[in-house]
């Protein structure tokens, strides 16, 4: 079979390669999966690079998510037996979903809704349930507050805005570009600012001279966008770092957080998952399926490469303002 395999980080476009490797061994309970499509993420390229929080043995296959066809499946539960055959969501937390076919553990194939299409099936998980856990689960965030997020033109931001509507809290959105402004406005955005150019703590303050800042914040970007994100918090506000896109560090004041007790911590899906419980996970992949329906969790799927076109499809998925998430297009 083909797969995208790494043997030293770098770079992405100049170090991840197509090879013939064996098609894995299926043990008691491990389910084989023809992929069809797999996104290339941010956490992809950063574990390329080396500087994700985890970061593997080389050689290694990248790709934490996609989906396939279960081509076998076997063991003592019927439900395992019963996923062959089926289109199903590949969790694959240690990577290696960029191949032709994988085999993980049978828990890690999330049979999908027959109503939702492929593209969408790749992306099934980890931005959907990012924003589920962080919104409903962690900051539990209440209806008529206002929630601060950086990278906002993200397809995780885009999905943000639209849980904002539907669950009746309001948003307030940094970005890098003013020619985001009116989109993210049309989108349902109630506040886009333009970081760097804006009076960003200014104006948060502004909308919620209650509270003096925002008492909910999330951050994926770092440097500048997200030093601008802490200095917006409010008395007993909370900001949730959930990425580092910019790869710089946060400025923090140090009086600025002690005053009204401010907090600023990590949040890594990962971690929190492997907390959870199997009733927990059902719950929201229920949510999942029922906010991709009606469109509040759907990504915007931008150009799809083939295998062949690996290279090109690195090149496009770093890309600033691509209008998309790129796939890969593995059988």
């Amino acid at each position: 079979m083909r797969a995208v395999v790494v043997e030293r980080f770098g770079e992405p476009v100049e170090v991840a390669k197509l090879a013939e490797l064996p098609v894995p061994p299926r043990p008691e309970g491990m389910a084989r999966v023809r992929m069809l499509f797999s996104p290339i993420n941010p956490s992809d390229l950063m574990t390329i690079r080396g500087v994700y929080g985890r970061r593997p043995s080389l050689p290694f296959t990248p790709g934490y998510e996609g989906m396939g066809i279960v081509e076998e499946a076997s063991g003592m539960i019927a439900w395992v037996r019963g996923l062959k055959g089926k289109r199903v969501a590949v969790l694959n937390g240690m990577g290696g979903n960029w191949a032709e076919e994988v085999v993980v553990p049978a828990r890690q194939c999330i049979p999908l809704p027959d109503d939702l299409p492929n593209e969408q099936g790749a992306v099934y998980f980890v931005n959907p349930a990012t924003v589920i856990v962080m919104i409903r689960y962690v900051l539990r965030v209440p209806r008529g507050a206002w929630l601060l997020q950086t990278a906002a033109g993200s397809a995780l931001g885009r999905m943000i805005i639209r849980l904002a509507k539907r669950d009746g809290f309001k948003t307030v959105n940094l970005v890098r570009r003013r020619e985001q402004v009116a989109e993210l406005k049309a989108l349902g955005a109630d506040e886009v600012l333009v970081s760097g150019e804006d009076d960003i703590p200014g104006r948060v303050r502004a909308l919620t001279p209650q509270t003096g800042g925002v008492l909910f914040a999330l951050d994926c970007v770092g440097g500048r966008m997200g030093s601008e994100a802490v200095a917006s918090l409010g008395r007993a506000g909370r900001l949730l770092l959930y990425g580092t896109l910019a790869n710089e560090p946060i400025l923090l004041e140090s009086r600025n957080l002690m005053v009204g007790r401010k907090i600023v911590e990590g949040f890594w899906l990962a971690d929190w998952v492997a907390a959870q419980s199997p009733w927990t996970m059902l719950a929201i992949f229920r949510q999942i399926n029922s906010l991709l329906r009606d469109g509040t969790l759907t990504t915007d799927i931008g150009t799809i490469f083939p295998l062949d076109a690996l290279a090109q499809a690195l090149q496009e998925a770093e890309k600033v303002g691509r209008g998309g998430k790129v796939l890969l297009r593995l059988n």
